[in-house]
């Protein structure tokens, strides 16, 4: 699995209303075939950042980049930043969550 963490340093004036800003683009990566999933988190430290965990199946992230959009979002999203976003990009031998054992949770 392709594993991806995304930190996205929003103006100040646009924080606010980036889930709104970025819906289109979410939704659409995520009915991708091959999308594990695509979600956005707001940072406690820092209003304006927000970091995107996002995975795909080995085979299905050179279709991400490559779709209409993707090129949409490359086009429109940075009038919306301070910065280019930082990024690690990985393969990881999974294909899901695990379970964090030292903070098991008997049911």
């Amino acid at each position: 699995m392709i594993f991806i963490t995304v930190k996205w340093q929003v103006k100040p004036e646009h924080a606010d209303n980036w889930p709104a800003i970025t819906r289109e683009f979410t939704e659409a990566t995520r009915a991708e075939p091959g999308c594990r999933w695509f979600d956005w988190s707001r940072s406690l430290q820092d209003p304006n950042e927000y970091v995107l965990v996002e995975a795909f199946a080995d085979d299905a992230a050179a279709a991400h980049v490559n779709s209409d959009h993707f090129k949409k979002a490359q086009a429109e999203l940075p009038q919306y930043l301070v910065k280019t976003p930082d990024i690690i990009n990985t393969r990881i031998d999974q294909d899901t969550w695990s379970e964090l054992g030292e903070m098991h949770v008997e049911h």
